[in-house]
């Protein structure tokens, strides 16, 4: 009897407590609004349509860019990514906005030998291989092997060959200690991170370890402070190892949700 009445009284008490919480409740909806929309676009719709199609987010992007956008045509094909991402499905890649600050770093280093991690489903190997001179080289890795299948798919066909952009399926901290031995690297010119943000320290001191970055490599890291690499920007601060600098800049795709790309060039050990 004790517990039909407690359970009677929560329903009682539970709608004024509701009603209580409800100020509050909107407060937050309103100031972390691009927040609710980023996770509704992100995850919510993304969970109905993997469970509605059977495809994996990345696989619907492709088929959108293979049916709309121009083979061999670059351009062409950023532009239909990003209509898909900010007008039909949110994918995490570094958008048009946060892309033009890579073009003109890319474009003032005029790198031979390029580095990215990450590449996810291609956008950026894209974005990264139609701005490098001729005879450059881009090593692209991606540890999903679906979301590299798509990404060469993406990469062939915006026009470039293995002789541009050769795509490396392992996770990152096994590729980096086998860069030299295994694909004849001496040095890196670029270096582009945009996978998983825990890996962007553990990542850059196996770089640093690898005696493959020079005087005046550069890194560039995306997300920086969204979802943020914390300890990655308090290694910088401290390790004296760079001259660095943070691009602020918002999430790909929002306007609302603060963001930043770090830019580090390496000096060498002093």
């Amino acid at each position: 009897m004790y517990c039909v009445f407690l359970s009677i009284k929560a329903r009682m008490v539970s709608p004024a407590i509701a009603l209580a919480f409800l100020p509050l409740l909107l407060t937050l909806i309103i100031r972390y609004r691009f927040f609710f929309v980023l996770f509704y676009r992100a995850v919510l719709v993304r969970i109905w349509n993997d469970c509605a199609t059977g495809l994996t987010r990345e696989e619907r992007a492709y088929q959108y860019v293979l049916t709309n956008a121009t083979p061999g045509d670059p351009e062409s094909i950023l532009e239909t990514f990003d209509i898909w991402c900010s007008k039909v499905e949110f994918i995490s890649n570094i958008g048009p906005k946060k892309g033009k600050i890579l073009d003109r770093l890319l474009m003032e280093q005029r790198p031979l030998t390029v580095l990215e991690l990450g590449s996810h489903c291609g956008y950026s190997t894209v974005r990264i291989a139609r701005a490098l001179p001729l005879g450059a080289r881009l090593y692209s890795v991606e540890m999903d092997q679906r979301n590299a299948a798509i990404s060469e798919k993406i990469t062939r066909l915006a026009g470039f060959d293995d002789d541009t952009v050769e795509l490396i399926v392992n996770p990152s901290d096994e590729v980096i200690p086998r860069l030299r031995s295994d694909y004849g690297l001496e040095r890196l010119d670029f270096v582009f991170m945009d996978h998983w943000k825990k890996c962007y320290l553990p990542d850059l001191q196996l770089l640093e370890g690898s005696g493959l970055l020079g005087k005046g490599s550069m890194i560039v890291a995306d997300n920086v402070l969204f979802p943020g690499a914390p300890k990655f920007l308090r290694y910088l601060r401290k390790s004296g190892l760079y001259e660095w600098k943070v691009h602020r800049a918002t999430v790909e795709y929002s306007k609302g949700i603060r963001d930043g790309m770090a830019e580090l060039v390496y000096q060498g050990i002093k």
